[in-house]
């Protein structure tokens, strides 16, 4: 492929995928907006008419900021590749550090540094503006500069090491570099799973074990009976920043937890507690984990042998802004790979949603098995409405972009079980 046709393809996906990106949100804020003012049937008896205004208005203004962002995603990604930035950083960085492994790493570090600077303001303005006005923030501004510096810390401390063994592999490694590289990615991938939830996690939040002694007992009854084995129950004090509440499973074999937000365990009654756990063992149960990561492998198996090919292409760097002479380095070829490879694989989300919606439903009918599928039913519409989810998405928007069932669906599949 010539260096000119590949720039072809490149503008051509990136102008469909913002079209398609402006197009389904402003579908979706339409919908929910011409819904704004009646309550489907279904839930006309749980969820007041305010509440659901409030929704739905909160939903048109997380659409529009995120249209705001993918707008702002797609300059800086034009100006990175076409425009020459990242040709214009490369020439920078090797007349400070030369070309070796530093001058890599820099421009690795650089590009992150320059699209985190061009993120914060929308960061800032989500969490202080957008969440303080309908009432979810609980985040002060010396929280969000710690996080801020914890995250950026943490991510140099993994993350540069990481790049340098990916870069030492690509350079020196052979043919091959791109199996090497994978089996590196994946071993990393498993070992953050135990990682996380044990040393990384607590480094933003306190976890306290659950000390509700009946909803233990309720709790430890349901694992006997799903044959669940855990480290241990934790209440996570997720109110310091958000209103929002939630429960997660995480870890990964002896490093397994399950964390509850103090907000969510404030809010909804302990048979309702159960019941959203016994949904999320229903995803450990069921082995969507497992065959999650193994798609991820897979996929990410497919991804390196690509990268493979591609390092070695002229017109790949020609083709996005890059002379292929000066600046064909190895964390180049890297970057380049992975500013570019969304804007390829953007219309294959709806296979992702679809796969993710079906293991939400199976997690829900094995929830109804172990716990009253009406209890899940009214702690889902307390959640909605706790988390101010607009119960009335675009159905197109929604299979592009939502990982769970829309709310009507998935609460009609458990009243009907």
């Amino acid at each position: 492929m010539s260096p000119s046709a590949f720039s072809i393809v490149f503008l051509f996906f990136l102008l469909a995928m913002l079209v398609a990106r402006f197009w389904l949100g402003l579908r979706h804020t339409r919908h929910v907006r011409a819904h704004r003012d009646a309550v489907p049937a279904e839930f006309a008896a749980r969820i007041s008419l305010d509440a659901h205004r409030k929704a739905a208005d909160y939903t048109v203004a997380k659409t529009r900021l995120g249209l705001a962002e993918r707008c702002v995603e797609g300059a800086v990604l034009l100006g990175f590749t076409l425009l020459g930035g990242l040709q214009a950083l490369h020439e920078w960085l090797a007349g400070l550090a030369g070309s070796g492994m530093v001058q890599q790493l820099g421009l690795l570090a650089g590009c992150a540094c320059i699209s985190g600077v061009l993120e914060l303001p929308f960061g800032y303005y989500r969490q202080f503006v957008l969440e303080q006005a309908f009432g979810f923030n609980r985040m002060t501004p010396k929280l969000f500069l710690i996080d801020l510096f914890k995250g950026s810390l943490l991510g140099a401390v993994i993350g540069l090491p990481l790049a340098w063994v990916l870069l030492v592999l690509m350079g020196k490694a052979g043919v091959l570099w791109w199996l090497y590289a994978w089996l590196c990615w994946t071993a990393f991938q498993l070992g953050m799973l135990v990682l996380y939830p044990t040393v990384i996690a607590p480094l933003f939040n306190k976890f306290t074990p659950l000390a509700d002694d009946a909803l233990r007992a309720r709790i430890e009854d349901l694992m006997r009976r799903t044959g669940f084995a855990s480290k241990g129950l934790f209440v996570m004090d997720g109110s310091k920043r958000s209103a929002h509440g939630n429960a997660y499973f995480s870890g990964f074999g002896a490093a397994k937890r399950i964390v509850f937000f103090d907000t969510l365990i404030e809010r909804l009654a302990p048979p309702e507690i159960e019941a959203v756990l016994a949904h999320e063992l229903g995803h450990f149960k069921l082995k969507h984990i497992i065959k999650r990561m193994a798609l991820m492998f897979v996929l990410s198996l497919g991804f390196f042998a690509l990268l493979g090919y591609l390092k070695l292409q002229p017109w790949f760097y020609a083709g996005l802004g890059v002379n292929p002479g000066a600046a064909s380095t190895d964390a180049m070829a890297l970057l380049l790979f992975v500013l570019v490879m969304p804007v390829f694989t953007f219309f294959g989300s709806p296979l992702v949603s679809f796969s993710s919606r079906k293991h939400e439903y199976e997690a829900d009918a094995f929830a109804a098995e172990h716990t009253k599928a009406q209890d899940l039913v009214t702690a889902l519409v307390k959640m909605y409405e706790d988390n101010a989810s607009t119960l009335t998405p675009d159905p197109l928007y929604s299979a592009f972009y939502d990982s769970h069932p829309p709310a009507s669906l998935r609460v009609g599949k458990l009243l009907s079980a």
